[in-house]
């Protein structure tokens, strides 16, 4: 009841255009921005601008500055409701998600293949209009990349990437935060890969450009980055004067690297190659010997969970390593899209310098 008297009393106040603080939920009018997210799906980053990606991470460090150190509370999403589709299982994204959208006031309602088998016993289009009318977004962690696109085509919400075979975005945007957190700017940064060319990956391909950033991966043959998204990066690099190098040689992508990434090498759904991934990737393991090549300032990412034949404790564990800073601002970013996409408020900290 007191709750609700608060949030009519600052709803009120917000129609008069004043400001009305009661304890930590400080309401007012929005510093203004040209970008403008809301209504939009997110499936890939290659559909999003370098604005409209860094005003996503902009957006992620004030909440997280607001709530997590000013103390406010920020129910920006009160009264709407979102839909998780998992097909696979999920420790970091379905928790930031969860956690995240329910902390800004929202009612995440999480669905599994036990009740939501998606293209099986309901279509996707069917599923979607569903959805539509009862939720406000959804996120879906999927197998197919066409299911995704499927699902945006025929909903009224927006769809939210929470994983595909094809893309991971929301991984990458808790990926920049960190890095902008720690060297307090994006530009001129390398990123080293050495692993499979993924969906992480591709993820990565289609933003890093955005931002000024160059890339070196490193791949076994066979396991190279998808042709298409790889003809995408090579645009961007050289729209925005960057250097992208794809290589088979993983000491050669961490060259002068100041951000060294790996993931999986196996991911779900891909347990019956494991013998053979496990051979085609000898040598790729992330060590100090590859730190040693690397800048001087180099940290190391990882997407979690990490299985020690792709980076040692030495460096899993190390002082560089950003894994358990990364992992916790799958939050902060996530809730940064929900935010973004389903309502009109504008970051009140002043815009990072990216």
């Amino acid at each position: 009841m007191l709750l609700n008297l608060r949030i009519l009393l600052n709803n009120a106040a917000l129609r008069n255009g004043h400001s009305f603080v009661v304890r930590n939920f400080r309401c007012g009018q929005p510093l203004q921005n040209k970008v403008q997210l809301k209504g939009r799906d997110l499936l890939t980053l290659k559909n999003f601008t370098g604005e409209e990606i860094k005003y996503m991470l902009w957006l992620s460090a004030d909440l997280k500055f607001r709530i997590k150190q000013k103390g406010e509370y920020l129910p920006l999403l009160q009264g709407k409701s979102l839909g998780m589709i998992f097909e696979k299982r999920s420790t970091r994204t379905r928790l930031s998600t969860e956690t995240g959208f329910a902390l800004l006031g929202g009612h995440p309602c999480f669905l599994t293949t036990q009740d939501i088998h998606l293209g099986v016993n309901e279509s996707l289009t069917d599923t979607a209009r569903v959805l539509s009318s009862m939720t406000d977004a959804v996120l879906a962690r999927v197998y197919k990349q066409s299911d995704l696109d499927i699902l945006a085509k025929e909903a009224s919400i927006p769809i939210i990437n929470g994983l595909s075979d094809l893309y991971h975005p929301i991984q990458i945007l808790a990926d920049y935060l960190t890095l902008q957190e720690h060297y307090g700017s994006l530009k001129g940064l390398t990123l080293s890969w050495i692993g499979d060319g993924n969906n992480i990956l591709h993820s990565i391909m289609m933003s890093a450009a955005k931002f000024g950033m160059h890339l070196q991966a490193a791949t076994p043959k066979g396991y190279e980055p998808d042709p298409s998204v790889t003809k995408v990066a090579e645009q961007y690099a050289k729209e925005n004067g960057t250097k992208l190098s794809l290589t088979n040689d993983p000491l050669e992508a961490a060259r002068g690297g100041n951000v060294l990434i790996t993931d999986t090498w196996i991911s779900m759904g891909q347990e019956e190659e494991k013998k053979k991934r496990l051979q085609a990737f000898q040598g790729y393991q992330v060590t100090m010997k590859t730190a040693k090549v690397a800048a001087s300032d180099w940290t190391f990412l990882h997407c979690l969970p990490r299985k020690p034949e792709e980076v040692d404790d030495e460096v899993f564990y190390s002082p560089r390593s950003l894994v358990f800073p990364e992992a916790e601002n799958r939050k902060w970013t996530i809730m940064a899209v929900m935010v973004s996409l389903l309502t009109d408020y504008s970051p009140q900290l002043q815009k990072p310098k990216f």
